[in-house]
């Protein structure tokens, strides 16, 4: 089943280096090697190589302007994480947000994040 390149998950690597533009916004691929190289080793090409890809699944778009090409996400994180989200509830909780939700808070949540989750809930409420 072909799918459309908008509806194209992007994969572990791809999602790692979505979170480096988010984080420090357009940039050349030194930039982005730079960046993941704090956390993990990868090769300057490999970054190459996956922003390429990622540019042909139209996860990012690329300027050309310049002699270093500067790459920004397609998408907006939140987008990118609903849309993940939606494929994972139907994939794995046959659509069901909530069991989603109770799964996540169930496994493993802090006072903090129980009370940010409360907060959440209680605005909700006030816009329904």
């Amino acid at each position: 089943m072909a799918r459309e390149r908008s509806r194209l998950k992007p994969t572990e690597a791809e999602l790692s280096l979505l979170n480096v533009l988010w984080k420090i916004g357009p940039s050349t691929v030194r930039q982005i090697h730079d960046a993941v190289s704090e956390t993990q080793h990868t090769g300057y090409t490999t970054v190459l190589k996956i922003l390429q890809i990622m540019h042909d699944k139209s996860l990012v778009t690329r300027d050309e302007t310049n002699r270093a090409h500067v790459y920004s996400p397609a998408n907006s994180e939140v987008f990118t994480q609903s849309s993940l989200l939606k494929d994972l509830a139907m994939k794995a909780f046959g659509g069901s947000t909530s069991k989603l939700v109770m799964r996540a808070i169930g496994d493993s949540t802090s006072k903090k994040e129980i009370e940010d989750i409360r907060q959440l809930l209680n605005k909700l409420e006030q816009q329904a």
